[in-house]
């Protein structure tokens, strides 16, 4: 296990380097692969003794970050860029003419005849910026002004389950880490009461389940930690009955000698130590995760902007107010789903109802973080896995009307963490089909995402199955500067 990647080292010289490497690799997969990677962790210039014993210590960035944590609010279901932030007046003198589909950018979800459609919602500029809003955006339009609307991303797939892999972990694939995973990996966290990485779900999980937040080959300390939306907020948070805290902690540290003693017999097996954070971890979290999740401390008029208390909002309002209340106490990295947004027909009504329910929480989230001096230090992400097709891909005429999947134009703003502010970057063509400016695929978006908080995709790598995995998978993924504020 390393941060650090082949082709970018320091300390030794290369060729030194080169001759070590290729000869304690050829060794084969037993004491060649231990010693390659013990001289890997000796050679990294962030291994520091804090880190060696505590996978979750503070490391220090590869790069200045512009941001310390992440809020990424992720839209399941795939919102249409061409009813939110990107109007196409083009639409409205195609409306109802038929769409001859040249290529397969959308999913194939219905036979017959395709009519191009016009977005039901009308547009308007927002802000000092002007940065064009579907006008049922009446909250977030007060926020316009600390957007950055990017319009280029493009995706792989147009197949839900695939798609959410690839947006959360960089692979279609399933299996891989998850962005929040490699983020703990590389910097650790700040709080050692909570967890690094926290997942804020709906009762259904996503499509692809908690596969999109797992650790894939990552050690398990780095898996996102789902809090429930009802209930306990953790399975087993609480003791049994009769089970005092003071019982408690008399027990770990009785286990805690017994594997120390273990430990001086067999001093390379680290599977003990790792069972022993976790189970601190966990005695740590019965404290403080109670206490964290009770919003009964905060005031009437901030329950009241979240939408706290309103039937269409407080569910989104929770997990926003919740998501706040993580980062200010150090958590690195905070993921909020919102399901609902695969309109293929009756778009209107789906899609009006999906923006009512995080129109108000998102943009009082926005504005708790600048009150408290925290948005400049943290990064806010709203995407989907892909964007929506500009014609109708199930039914045409009437009220049915909807759209279907669309992997080569979406739209994802951000907020704070050193991202313009009040910007719109890049463009689709005049149907909304395609990115045809500042177009980069999703490997750059998250290498965006990571240099942001201080990261190289470059150097954040991990050793697993013969090679040195990366979020990108591939390597020579560019950060989109022209988000960079």
């Amino acid at each position: 296990m390393t941060h650090l990647h082949p082709r970018r080292h320091h300390g030794a010289s290369p060729r030194e380097i080169v001759d070590r490497r290729n000869f304690l690799y050829g060794l084969g997969a037993s004491l060649g692969t231990a010693a390659f990677n013990a001289l890997l962790r000796a050679e990294s210039p962030r291994t520091n003794s804090a880190a060696a014993t505590d996978p979750l210590a503070p490391k220090r960035p590869h790069v200045k970050p512009r941001a310390k944590s992440c809020i990424f609010l992720f839209l399941e279901g795939g919102p249409s860029h061409i009813d939110t932030f990107d109007p196409k007046s083009k639409l409205d003198q195609l409306h109802l003419t038929e769409f001859v589909r040249t290529d397969k950018f959308a999913s194939a979800m219905a036979s017959g005849k395709r009519y191009f459609v016009k977005s039901p919602f009308r547009f308007r500029r927002a802000g000092r910026s002007g940065i064009p809003m579907c006008e049922n955006y009446r909250h977030l339009a007060g926020v316009a002004d600390e957007l950055c609307v990017y319009r280029g991303c493009v995706a792989e797939s147009i197949d839900h389950p695939t798609a959410c892999y690839q947006m959360n972990t960089g692979s279609r694939l399933g299996g891989e880490a998850a962005v929040g995973s490699w983020v703990t990996y590389g910097l650790g966290t700040e709080n050692r009461n909570l967890p690094a990485f926290v997942v804020l779900p709906e009762a259904a999980y996503p499509q692809g389940g908690a596969a999109n937040w797992s650790n894939g080959f990552l050690p398990a300390h780095y898996q996102g930690t789902a809090l429930r939306s009802s209930g306990s907020p953790i399975l087993d948070l609480n003791p049994p009955a009769g089970v005092t805290k003071e019982l408690q902690r008399r027990n770990l540290d009785l286990l805690s000698k017994l594997n120390a003693a273990d430990r001086t017999k067999h001093p390379d097996h680290d599977e003990l130590a790792a069972r022993m954070k976790s189970y601190e971890l966990a005695f740590r979290m019965q404290a403080e995760v109670p206490g964290l999740i009770d919003l009964g401390n905060e005031d009437r008029r901030t329950l009241e902007m979240y939408g706290i208390g309103q039937d269409a909002t407080d569910s989104i309002g929770r997990r926003c107010l919740l998501a706040r209340r993580l980062v200010e106490q150090g958590v690195r990295f905070v993921q909020i789903y919102a399901a609902g947004w695969d309109s293929h027909d009756y778009l209107a009504r789906s899609h009006a109802s999906r923006i009512r329910a995080i129109d108000q929480p998102v943009a009082a989230l926005i504005r708790d973080l600048r009150n408290r001096g925290l948005l400049d230090e943290t990064l806010i992400v709203c995407t989907g896995e892909f964007g929506r097709s500009p014609d109708n891909g199930v039914r045409g005429g009437g009220q049915q009307l909807g759209r279907d999947h669309n992997a080569t134009g979406m739209s994802i703003w951000f907020a704070g963490g050193g991202v313009k502010s009040g910007h719109v970057v890049g463009a689709t063509d005049e149907i909304g089909q395609k990115a045809v400016e500042v177009v980069h695929p999703l490997r750059d978006f998250h290498v965006t995402l990571l240099h942001l908080l201080g990261l190289d995709d470059e150097r954040l790598t991990f050793f697993h199955e013969g090679r040195f995995k990366q979020l990108s998978q591939i390597g020579g993924a560019e950060v989109i500067d022209e988000l960079l504020a």
